[in-house]
């Protein structure tokens, strides 16, 4: 299995590499309108997400747009010695990032630190999803770690490129399934398994 995961998301990562900065503009702003109109994120007052690197789905607009309308938002900061990620609110995202791990753009730590009980929803990247809620990350574990140990309740919304999406994703024990994936031309909503209710079928 972590041949076949490794070489599915060296294949779609090239291929959202391939995108034009026009097209990946393009449809980031569709991706951020339908993230927008969903009625849960709209009824969120406190979120974390990540701040977009290379070829990504765009979300400083996305951060832009929460600050203007009084939503607390966080950002992670990634913290490699202990595997794990901290969430740091910010109200200014040209003041309050700089170049962290592996050079994306992370929280300064003199910022708050957020006590992540309170975060209410999560929009999480990924390098390739499915249609039930399967997400593949970059290999880290970081934000399957997140979900799981700091933010069990919060509601996670994957954001994709329509390419970043296939019938299947190879997945493990630890891997944290979606609530949403929103996409530039659809938004799909999964029923999560809770722990309990593995517990009740096991």
């Amino acid at each position: 299995m972590p041949e076949a995961r490794t070489t599915l998301r060296i294949k779609i990562l090239a291929a959202r590499d391939g995108l034009s900065v026009e097209e990946r503009q393009l449809k980031s702003r569709f991706i951020t309108d339908r993230l927008l109109a969903l009625p849960e994120f709209a009824g969120a007052r406190n979120i974390l997400t990540y701040v977009s690197f290379r070829s990504e789905v765009e979300t400083l607009p996305l951060i832009a747009h929460c600050l203007q309308k009084g939503i607390t938002v966080s950002v992670p900061l990634t913290l490699v010695t202990e595997h794990r990620l901290l969430a740091y609110a910010i109200t200014d995202p040209g003041r309050d990032l700089a170049p962290g791990y592996c050079g994306i753009l992370e929280p300064l730590p003199t910022l708050p630190l957020l006590d992540p009980v309170s975060i209410e929803l999560v929009v999480m990247p990924g390098s390739v999803f499915d249609m039930r809620g399967g997400r593949l990350g970059y290999g880290g574990g970081y934000y399957d770690r997140f979900l799981q140990n700091a933010v069990p309740k919060a509601l996670r919304i994957g954001l994709a490129f329509d390419l970043q999406v296939v019938k299947d994703v190879p997945q493990t024990g630890h891997d944290q399934q979606l609530d949403y994936l929103v996409t530039e031309s659809n938004s799909f909503h999964f029923t999560r398994k809770t722990p309990c209710a593995e517990k009740q079928q096991s």
